[in-house]
């Protein structure tokens, strides 16, 4: 009787792995299908063996936003480490003893919350050329002499796009961090702090060591996150990867290849490309980490 019963179990759990099985696991295979054709997403796809891989692994338009990708991410990652770091020691001092904690946690965090197209439309208005609030206060305090067109540089665009990212992701670290320094016991802050140990010392004898597995999950999930960026120089620009193809990043890319020019063939071909960069460079983050970790030990 109760054999009968538990085989309704698995009435209840099917609509979640139809829907699972519909919406994920049949666009991964067509997706893998598809990049051994040639399609353009009317009639039908043409097998071209490996032809689509062979293009990606000499097509310099991919590299170049493999690049640009991996620069932004760079630059939102030290950002959003080093600020979110920053505040978690500050708050976490036994010295200092801050209040407000969940005050500035919420605070912290509430960009995260705001959709990216609010996000593109607020830095837009902000970053703009002639009329961009930005550009007013800096002549306003005689840091620049002319308007400076953010946007239409790669460089002060990368760097744009990037610390808006940091700007965006910092409160979410900041809250992992905090959560990694509140299990460290309190007794190795006092102890040290009894023998006269420095707020440098506690830091890079104690926290940083300890908070490394925390660390090395927020580096590699900012890593998968930061090489689909896509959004942002998505709305912040003409979508093609302007100024001089500087925003140009991998998922813009793929994106165009399949929406604009219609080749969907390549598109699912660089989507898996994307897929095993992001792989390797998981793997070869965790294993230095790793090996870093078990060397201190």
């Amino acid at each position: 009787m109760q054999s009968k019963l538990n085989k309704y179990g698995y009435v209840f759990i099917l609509p979640f792995f139809i829907v699972f099985a519909t919406f994920t696991i049949y666009p991964i295979i067509l997706t893998f299908y598809y990049s051994f054709t040639s399609y353009s997403g009317f009639g039908d796809a043409a097998f071209i063996g490996f032809d689509n891989y062979q293009r990606l692994l000499t097509d310099s338009y991919f590299w170049e936003a493999f690049y640009n990708t991996i620069y932004i991410w760079g630059i939102n990652f030290g950002f959003q480490l080093g600020i979110a770091l920053l505040l978690a020691i500050l708050f976490s001092d036994i010295r200092l003893k801050m209040k407000g904690l969940s005050f500035f946690r919420a605070a912290f965090y509430l960009p995260n919350l705001i959709t990216i197209a609010s996000v593109a439309l607020l830095f837009g208005i902000l970053l703009g050329w002639h009329h961009g609030t930005i550009n007013h206060i800096l002549l306003d305090l005689g840091f620049i002499s002319e308007p400076i067109n953010w946007l239409n540089n790669p460089t002060t665009a990368r760097w744009s796009v990037a610390l808006i990212g940091a700007w965006m992701w910092f409160g979410h670290t900041f809250i992992i961090l905090m959560a990694g320094i509140s299990g460290i016991s309190n007794d190795y802050f006092e102890a040290a702090l009894i023998d006269g140990a420095s707020r440098l010392q506690m830091f890079f004898k104690i926290t940083l060591p300890l908070l490394k597995p925390i660390m090395l999950y927020v580096l590699i999930t900012s890593l998968i996150g930061g090489l689909q960026i896509f959004d942002l120089p998505m709305l912040l620009t003409d979508g093609r990867g302007a100024p001089q193809g500087s925003l140009n990043t991998m998922v813009l890319y793929l994106y165009n290849q399949a929406f604009r020019v219609n080749n969907y063939g390549y598109a699912a071909a660089i989507a898996y490309g994307l897929f095993i960069i992001t792989v390797c460079f998981s793997l070869i983050t965790f294993k230095a980490m790793y090996r870093k970790s078990v060397k201190g030990e």
